[in-house]
């Protein structure tokens, strides 16, 4: 398969705007955080990963950097390495020198911007075959046919599992298992659990940056809509719930006022909220238990000297 010829899921445009909207009508109204990440929203991430409070990725980073050939062990050999939510697929490049791969399959919903993104993976690794996917991870997609006898792996770094609720996260993780199949695995991203003085700095950074990129959402939304939120009219609300063990965040309204979009006119009152994230956070037994519950056994896990962060390797029974 060419570069260029990306497997696409049909009506994925439609189906955003829908879920968007269904979203936004529901009470309590939310906002998937997929909808972070249009362009000004990724270049808004890319200044919270560098904010001194956000530990999370270069965490991870530097998790990759120091155990990338153990990771690469724990895999194997014939490798289909497929990335859901891949976007600029950065983080996988810490990977690539020593993973042994037959195939890498990077999935993301912006055609545009993961053509781009492999293009560029390509020229940086011209023996690696790379094969787009415009799809949703959570949706029905087809994989290319590519012959051979790779297992499958599903690579999601980021702490993204920790933005689905526990039996979300579940799902997620059975879905994966169902994909990779007997023999296949999931290396994965967790945050663990902290005192949360150190998670509320994190969301609520000194620069504003993760205000700006929760508001943004307000941008991005008004594009898919062809409404007319005014970010100016919510403020951005994030903190940790210890019960829970989860980041919240969401948008509240400043004041009384009326969204129009086509498909519909959204009432807030003054003080009501938009859901826009959760970020649950672990303990590596309490996770080990929610993939043993999809389908997967716990086979590695890595962490930081803090044990702010792990990355944990998962495999299905043969």
């Amino acid at each position: 398969m060419a570069l260029e010829q990306a497997v696409s899921a049909p009506d994925v445009h439609a189906d955003l705007r829908a879920e968007l909207l269904a979203g936004l009508r529901h009470r309590p109204r939310s906002i998937n955080p997929k909808f972070f990440y249009d362009e000004r929203g990724s270049e808004l991430f890319s200044l919270i990963c560098e904010a001194e409070e956000y530990y999370p990725t270069r965490t991870e980073i530097a998790i990759l950097q120091r155990y990338s050939g153990e990771m690469a062990d724990a895999v194997g050999d014939h490798c289909l390495l497929l990335e859901p939510g891949a976007g600029a697929c950065e983080k996988v490049r810490y990977l690539l020198a020593d993973l042994r791969l037959d195939a890498y399959l990077p999935l993301d919903i912006s055609r545009e911007f993961l053509l781009n993104a492999a293009a560029r993976l390509r020229e940086e690794f011209p023996a690696l075959t790379v094969h787009p996917l415009v799809a949703d991870f959570n949706e029905h997609f087809a994989l290319p046919e590519l012959g051979g006898e790779a297992h499958r792996v599903v690579f999601y770094p980021g702490s993204t599992i920790g933005n689905f609720t526990p039996q979300g996260a579940q799902a997620f993780l059975a879905r994966a298992a169902t994909l990779v199949g007997a023999g296949g695995g999931l290396l994965i991203g967790v945050d663990l659990h902290k005192p949360s003085s150190i998670l509320n700095a994190a969301y609520n950074d000194a620069a504003g940056y993760t205000a700006a990129f929760n508001l943004n959402v307000l941008a991005h939304a008004n594009r898919l809509l062809q409404a007319d939120f005014d970010p100016d009219g919510f403020r951005h609300v994030a903190f940790y719930n210890e019960a829970e063990r989860r980041i919240e965040m969401h948008l509240e309204s400043r004041r009384a006022q009326r969204v129009a979009c086509p498909d519909a006119v959204l009432e807030f009152a003054e003080g009501e909220r938009i859901h826009t994230e959760y970020s649950h956070k672990y303990t590596v037994d309490s996770f080990a238990e929610l993939a043993q519950a999809a389908g997967f056994t716990p086979q590695a896990c890595w962490t930081d000297p803090d044990g702010l962060f792990s990355v944990q390797y998962l495999e299905v029974s043969a």
